[in-house]
Parts: C-alpha cells; structure tokens; sequence
C-alpha cells in the first residue's frame, strides 16, 4: 500500500530523495508557457490536468517530486455532505473525476467507495444531520438517516450505546494520494502538459507598469519560463513565495496528525467514520484503522523548511490523546489494538477553514490554489477544474466566493497575530456544529466603524464580517452588556478559559436548528419598528468607493449592467456581470459633480462616481472591479474610501419627519426624490445624503466623514427621541430586506446567477455593450432555465437555508437564503427553481405547482411567489403608506 516503508523510513527516504536531485541532469524547460503551475501537489496536478486536457499549454514545476510536502502523507478522506451547496458541487465533481479516470489513462487513481458514517451522540447534532441529509438529497447525494442499531449492522465494531444516531452517504470514500497523482500526471501528459521535478522556483518574475504589477515568467536554477499566467499551488510555502511582491496570503502551517493501527479483523472494506461530538476519524486502511481529529492545541508553525519534502514530525502525544478516548468509546473494539505508526506532517490553513483561491488582487496573472486546511485531496478534483476554467474563461463556473482570496482585504493578510488567532478557532471549531448566526471568538475588533462606540453604548450585540464590528441586534436597557472579550485561545497554551462571558451565553441562545432564535421576538421587535415608525442602522461598514478620471464614464459603462449616464443628483441600482451574465456584485451608483474636494463632496477630473455595496463582500467588490478595469485599459481610478466614511440610515414611515429639522435641505419628493443623491449639512456638518432603502420604507442614509459620525448619529438619535427612535441591527435588516424582496449578494443573488433568473432584468439597459451582455441577450431570447422564487412557509416553523424545495413531490432546488418575515408573520425562502427536463422555468411552470419545504426530514407546506408578497407595488419606499 502506499504508506508501506514510506512511514518507518520517512527522513532517510527524504535525505535519499534530495541526494538524487543533486545528481540528477538538468531538466530541460522550455522557453514559454501558457500557463507555470508551481507545486506538485494534490492542487498542482489536479490543475495541470484540468488545464491540459482543455489544450492550455501547461508546465507543472515541483522541486522535489510529485506528491512532495504535504500530499504524500494526508489520509485522502472524501465527505460529500457539507452544510454548503458549492462545496457539495465541488466534492461531487471530485468524485466523478476519480470514478473516470481510470477508464482515462489505465491506471487506478486508488479510490476507494467504502461510504461515509457521520456519528451523533445528541439531538442536536442529528439535527444538524438532517440538515445536511436535506440538501443533500435536493442535490442528488444519496444519504440515510440511521438508528445505533442500523448503524453497527454497517459497522459491526462499533458500540450501539455509544451514540444516538448517525448519517450514512454511501458515496463517500477515500483516495490513494501517490496513485491518484500518477493518474493524473499520466492522462496531463498525453494532453500535451509537462511536468519537471527537481525544479524549484526561485522566483515569480513580475513586471510594473501603467496598469500595475504583472506576471512576466518564472525563473529557476535551470532557466526562466516565459509565461503571463502563474498558479500558486504551493500548499504551506504559498504566503512566503509570494510575499516579495507586495501579496499577503492569511495563511498559517500546523502541525496535523494521524495514527495507524495495528490490524484488526473485520476492518477491511467497512465505511469511514467521521465523530465531530468526539472530533476523532477512522479512516480504513486494509485491515488497519487511521484515526485523527482536530485538537485544541494544535502545534502551529511559523515555517516550513523548504527542503521538507517526505519528512514527518515526532507525534506530539500530549496534543493528540485527546481524540484516543473518544475513539475507544466509540468503537471497543479498537482499544484493544496498538498504534503500528503515527503520522504527523504539515499542513497549511486558513483564518475560515476555507481555500485560498483566485486572482491575486495586486499582481496580475498570478492566480492563488492553496490553503486547503488538510481538505486538499478531497477538494483537489473540483477545485483544480475551476482554476482551470477561471483562467481560460476569466471566472469560474461555481460561484467561488467563499474559496476566492478576496474575501480577505490586504491587512488581514499582514495581520499575523489575526491570522494565528482566527486560524486556530477554524481548526479547533472543524468538527463543530455549523449555526447559521454563530459567530468568532477570535480576531475581534480587527476593525471598527466610527460609530463603534455608540453602539456598545446602546448594548449592541456585535457581530463580525469581513474583519468588521456590526452590530446584530440591540440587548436593551435590561441586560448586561455583552463585550466581546479577548480571544482565550479555548483554554490552550496556558491561557484560561473565561468563565464568566455574558457573550458567549448570549451567543448561545441562537445556537439552534428546531426552534427559533432565542433573541427572535427582540430583533421582531427592531423590525417592526421600522416597518410602523423609524429606525437607525449603522451601515458604516458598506463597501464606498469613487470611480473618477478621463473614462470613468466609458468605465462605468462597460462594468455596470444600467444606465449609469444620469444627472448627478440620481442613485441607480445596478450589477456588475462577469462574462457569463453572472451577477458579480450589486451596488448603487451616483454620478457626482467635482466639488470642494472632501470625502462627501470629491474634486476630480472627467466624471465621478460613488458606488455603495454590501460590506461582506466590500473587498471582493473592489478587486473585481479594478481588475476588469484594468484589464480594459480605462483611464480612470477607483478609490475604497470605505473607512473614511460612515453610513447612518435611518429607516421607516416617519423617517423624513424626524430628519427633517437637521438637515438645510427640503426632504420633500421634489427636492430629494427616491433613488437621489444631493449635498446637505445636518447642524452644519457636510454630508452625503442618499434616499435609497434597503428594507423596502421610505428612507434615507447619510454618507458622513469618520470624524463627524458621532456627532451626526448624536443629533439624530435626539431629534428622534420624542418619537421613539430606536437602534436596529442587521438581523433585523435582513429579515427586512429578504421580506421586501430585495438581494443579498452571496446568497440568493451569486456570480452564478444571471439578473432574468434573479428578477433584475430591469437593471439590464437595451442600449449600449457592458459585460456579460451577450449572456443575457441570450437568455432573453431562448428563456432561463432557473428562475428565483419567494416560498412563505404555512407553519410557523424556523428555516435557515438550504432546505430542500420540491414541487409536486418532486425536487427542483433548495432554499438560498432563509429569513422571518415579521410584518407577513411567516417564514420566508428565497430558491432557484429548476426543471428536472432542463427546459426553461416560465411563469405557468411555476404557479402550477404545489410546493413543500424539507426541514430536518419533514415536508412543510409553502405558498409560492414571483415576487415577495410584502408590499408587492413598492408604495412604501416612495412614502406612501395611505
């Protein structure tokens, strides 16, 4: 097999390896590529393979051999059921690659279907199952949920009283990482790819000019590799290969291990165990048990040494006993056997558990594949295809947000200390239950807004995105203030675990899958004062950029789906599209005259812009689209002035009525109209005043500098005092939005979604190119083949995302996103829905139906709507309430 001899002989096999590549010849490296992949690798050969068999004229360069560094040692496990629908589409791509790619080349990539045991030892973790076994079987994975009893009838070694029930995907299986990678390097080759072992590269050659830093080759001991294209598939030594130029990976080694048993009869051919309430594995080996987990104080690593290539550490037993007790409960069986070898290698991860992946946002042509978080064989298949499409089409197939580098600025990848805290929680929380509304102990305060401040003063529960403090819902007067505390690293490392976190327990009260939040009627509360009276959201963390100079009109034209040509007093909601049609971002844009030349009101030369996002996705937003301008040639600048301007909206019927007396300006629908923008002073402070709603009520918010926020959120809050003015949260405005009908990008809105399936077709303008144009041509001609739906939910019954769809019986999606909506009184879905004939999804298709949700295994009744049903003539937003 293939760890025979490797593991007994791990540093002699490496010095024996390393001694050959010194006397071996020079290889030959041709002069250009089309495409240098750096790493031999699970991720290296599964994107040379992809790229090659697409006709890219691909170099794979490793400076040992295949497999060298992390690969050779990892335990090869695949899991198809995750609580995320891409990574279930990325796993079930990997799958099918390693069940055709022997046919492919003649060689057995040694993958091995032995199905897959989720373990459960309380309701709540089942639940958790029946989550995953709902969306599951929307997508097409074959899963069951079983009895103890049941569960040993496939595992007869275990103990029946040791747990309370289990998920069985009879899919799931494991891979032999040198075999799958000679497969791979095999079928690359003869689609005209190369591979050239013992050959390092010293480094990544990049050019600066008018458009910034790009990718110019490789250079090696043995010679420079032309190329404009560079795949950074270098697993642990990914962060410091690229360093030099200006590129920060957050990204930090571990030490990560397992331990071989000894043989046990009735092993072989039984499935794979995965324990999360014990964090311990079984992954079967022959007759032989490898068991890991994920401890509380794994051992973390400044660096790797280069020249590890085969080598392992010494098994550092006092951070890994933890997983031994769990195991021997779980499976008696197996403590009645010794440990034949241990395994304990490094392995690179990540502040979210998730890949690094994607353009590179400060060098062009260098594109990001590591930081797989020990996931990498598993991932490999699907995520080496989409590399390879991102760089032959420009974007991906599968929306890749959650892998794409740029959901991380640029300090959080200098942040070091952010970095190790934040990639500790992810490894320790790995086999932790996933809670739609849990939130990080580490890496707080990594950035807070000019209102922090005022809104720990008014007991706001914080939550954190993209680095950002927000608040989540307000506490009250009656509760004690929930400060977010100093990370404890859980109580590793001499550090104590706090005992006394009025956070944490709060925390907790939403931590749940069959009942609704605990702080559910407070954050209703907050909602339905907005909907009757006014209320203030801090939306300081928004996304702002400015888009100015010479083309910034052509600019603007090309990467925006509306007319963006309009007075200066006009806001437009639109879409940024990529070359397939998929929404890339949405913001609102407002053309803007040059004026005094501070941060509200900018002076700049040509036309001006200022463009407003969600914040989640602020810098992905950003680096998207300075990319597309960049590759155009526009002679424009984009700036993120996100954190010199805060964003105070206050929201609601009497929301003019209390704003009114602040502002030097009429607030009338003349005067400032929905959708405008105009200059105003609130008690004299200049600001940006916006009449725009992100709830669906008559609105505004006001785009103020930093160092006035405070002063501007003071007199608010008085002026509205006497009317009840309160602090909401942004639970509530998504519970808000999502009840109006209005997108969130990155859940029912996504850059695999076009704006006809996602019901903006009107943000798509008949006149003039933009990107992604021909797409939706397209579509408008031959029909969409998805459409997105709203589903009102007849019990009252919580949901919270990727809850199976089925119409007459039959399943045609899953819930993208999942909300209460508080005015309508029901819960609210928002799904694509699809056709099992793959013809296009119309409106009679859709209002013929009868429609059930899947929530943890039973079928709920909906209502179907094209459109949501609050408020469906949009009359609040333009001050009507009569």
């Amino acid at each position: 097999m293939w760890r025979t001899g490797i593991l007994k002989q791990a540093a002699r096999q490496d010095l024996r390896r390393h001694l050959g590549s010194k006397a071996s010849a020079a290889p030959t490296l041709p002069q250009s590529a089309d495409v240098v992949v750096i790493g031999g690798g699970s991720a290296g050969c599964h994107t040379l393979y992809h790229l090659a068999k697409r006709g890219v004229r691909a170099v794979l360069l490793e400076r040992a051999q295949l497999t060298a560094g992390t690969t050779w040692h990892t335990a090869g496990l695949l899991w198809r059921l995750r609580p995320s629908d891409v990574d279930i589409q990325l796993l079930a791509n990997s799958r099918n690659m390693l069940r055709q790619l022997e046919a492919e080349t003649g060689l057995d990539p040694g993958w091995i279907q032995n199905g897959g045991i989720f373990i459960a030892h309380n309701e709540t973790r089942l639940d958790e199952y029946r989550r995953l076994a709902t969306v599951g079987k929307a997508l097409g994975i074959e899963n069951e949920i079983l009895s103890p009893e049941e569960t040993q009838k496939l595992f007869p070694l275990l103990d029946p009283k040791a747990f309370i029930g289990a998920l069985y995907s009879p899919g799931d299986g494991v891979m032999d990482p040198a075999m799958l990678c000679t497969a791979l390097r095999r079928a690359a080759t003869a689609n005209g790819g190369q591979v050239i072992e013992n050959c390092d590269v010293q480094e990544i050659l990049v050019e600066e000019g008018s458009r910034g830093k790009k990718v110019v080759g490789v250079a090696t001991p043995f010679g420079n590799i032309r190329t404009e294209t560079v795949v950074n598939a270098t697993g642990v030594w990914g962060r410091d290969l690229v360093a030099r130029h200006g590129s920060h990976l957050p990204l930090l080694p571990m030490k990560h291990a397992y331990i071989v048993s000894e043989s046990i009869p009735g092993v072989r051919g039984l499935p794979n165990i995965r324990d999360h309430d014990y964090s311990t594995y079984f992954r079967i080996q022959g007759d032989a048990i490898c068991m890991g987990g994920y401890e509380p104080n794994p051992i973390l690593l400044d660096a790797v040494a280069k020249d590890f290539h085969f080598g392992l550490y010494e098994l550092d037993w006092s951070v890994f006993e933890t997983h031994v007790e769990g195991a021997h409960k779980l499976c008696p069986e197996y403590a009645k056997y010794g440990v034949k070898s241990t395994v304990c290698g490094p392995e690179s991860f990540t502040p979210d558990h998730k890949p690094l992946m994607g353009p590179d946002p400060i060098v062009s042509g260098l594109m990001h594949n590591c930081g797989f978080n020990s996931a990498g064989m598993m991932f490999g298949g699907g995520c080496g295809e989409q590399m390879a499409l991102w760089i032959i089409n420009g974007q991906p197939d599968v929306p890749m947000f959650s892998f794409d580098l740029r959901r991380f600025t640029q300090e959080q990848g200098k942040a070091t200390q952010w970095i190790a805290e934040k990639s500790h929680e992810s490894y320790v929380k790995n086999y932790s239950m996933v809670f739609k509304y849990d939130q990080p102990l580490a890496g707080r305060d990594f950035q807070k807004d000019p209102l922090h401040e005022q809104m720990l003063h008014a007991n706001a529960f914080m939550e954190e995105k993209q680095g950002w403090e927000r608040p989540g819902f307000f506490l009250g007067d009656k509760v004690d203030k929930a400060a977010v505390l100093p990370y404890d690293w859980y109580g590793s490392y001499d550090h104590a675990r706090h005992k006394d976190s009025n956070y944490e327990r709060i925390l907790d009260g939403d931590l749940k899958y069959n009942s609704f939040s605990e702080h559910h009627d407070l954050i209703g509360a907050e909602a339905q004062a907005c909907r009757n009276n006014a209320v203030v959201f801090n939306m300081s963390y928004f996304a702002k950029l400015l888009l100015e100079g010479p083309q910034a009109q052509k600019a603007a034209d090309w990467l925006f789906s509306a007319n963006t040509n309009r007075d200066p007093s006009k806001t437009v909601y639109t879409c940024a599209l990529n070359d397939a049609g998929g929404v890339e971002a949405d913001v609102t844009i407002s053309r803007l005259t040059s004026g005094s030349g501070q941060l509200h009101d900018p002076k700049f030369e040509g036309q001006g812009y200022y463009i407003v996002a969600g914040g989640a996705s602020a810098y992905y937003t950003y680096s998207t689209l300075l990319g597309e301008m960049r590759r155009k040639g526009f002679s424009a600048k984009l700036s993120d002035i996100t954190a010199d301007l805060g964003v105070i909206s206050i929201q609601g019927p009497n929301s003019r009525k209390i704003l009114q007396p602040l502002l030097d300006c009429e607030l009338s629908d003349e005067q400032v109209p929905p959708n405008s923008t105009r200059l105003a002073k609130c008690n004299g402070i200049g600001l940006r005043l916006l009449r725009v709603s992100f709830v669906g009520e008559l609105g505004y918010e006001l785009h103020v500098p930093k160092q006035d926020c405070v002063a501007v959120y003071k007199s608010l809050m008085a002026a509205g005092a006497a009317q009840d003015l309160r602090n909401a949260g942004y639970r509530a405005l998504y519970a808000l939005s999502s009840e109006k009908g209005y997108h969130l990008w990155s859940y029912d809105l996504r850059s695999d979604d076009t704006p006809l399936e996602a019901g903006l077709g009107f943000t798509c303008r008949k006149q003039g190119d933009y990107r992604g144009r021909a797409a939706v041509d397209r579509q408008r001609a031959e029909g969409i083949r998805r459409r997105m739906v709203y589903l009102t939910l007849r019990d009252q019954v919580p949901i919270w995302g990727l809850e199976g769809v089925y119409r007459n019986g039959e399943p045609v999606g899953f819930l993208r996103r999942a909300e209460y909506a508080y005015t309508l009184g029901q819960s609210l879905g928002q799904a694509y829905i699809t056709r099992g004939d793959g013809q296009a999804v119309d409106v009679d298709y859709i209002k013929a139906g009868d429609y059930e949700v899947d929530i943890l295994g039973k079928r709920y009744k909906a209502d179907c709507h094209l459109r949501s049903p609050f408020d469906p003539s949009g009359l609040r937003v333009l001050g009507k309430y009569d």
